[in-house]
């Protein structure tokens, strides 16, 4: 009885010991990356700069009102000018320290915020109403400062005030000088509120 041998197909290699050792691959998943970190609201770096520009003013109209002084003599007797003889002066130099004192103490607020990915809505809302009153408290205080320093400049004939600043002439410069740079810190805190309001407006939006 013949036996039929089967046709011998193609020979299939074995795995051998070192491939069958491979370990089956991982399912890790891949890292994740670290998000970027927060990129700085350049609108407030400016708001920064604004603030620190108005503190600056500030103290530089104090210091130019108070340090305003000049004795001259009227045959044998001194008279003296100084900012504390007027009270226009005086709530002169008190409202620009306020004006100064607020514009520090908001700029390092600012600061300590200005990294943050969020800043809240209602802190800039703080802001506009706080500066549009030191500005308001500002501008009264410029004009009315301002008001007392015309009358010196120009006097008046009709209520019989006389002039001073054609005698006081370094007194007037000072007083000219303080006024300008209030002046300046009522343009820059202009500035703050309109930047302010568009701020929270932007941020009401998103």
């Amino acid at each position: 009885m013949e036996t039929k041998d089967k046709p011998a197909g193609p020979e299939v290699p074995l795995p051998s010991k070192e491939e069958s050792e491979v370990p089956p691959p991982s399912k890790e998943e891949p890292e994740a990356t670290p998000p970027p970190p927060p990129r700085p609201d350049y609108l407030f770096l400016v708001d920064v700069a604004l603030r620190f520009l108005v503190f600056a003013a500030s103290l530089t109209s104090v210091l130019v009102m108070v340090t305003s002084k000049q004795t001259v003599y009227r045959g044998p007797f001194p008279v003296r000018a100084k900012f504390n003889h007027s009270p226009a002066f005086i709530y002169f130099v008190v409202a620009l320290s306020v004006a100064g004192l607020y514009a520090l103490l908001t700029t390092l607020a600012c600061i300590s915020v200005i990294w943050k990915p969020i800043c809240p809505p209602k802190l800039l809302l703080h802001f506009v109403f706080l500066d549009v009153l030191i500005l308001g408290l500002v501008a009264s205080a410029t004009g009315t400062a301002g008001g007392v320093a015309y009358i010196g400049y120009k006097g008046n004939e009709h209520m019989m005030w006389q002039k001073v600043c054609s005698v006081l002439d370094k007194y007037c410069k000072h007083i000219v000088g303080a006024l300008a740079t209030s002046l300046f810190a009522s343009v820059l805190l202009v500035l703050l509120v309109w930047l302010s309001t568009f701020t929270l407006h932007k941020k009401i939006r998103q």
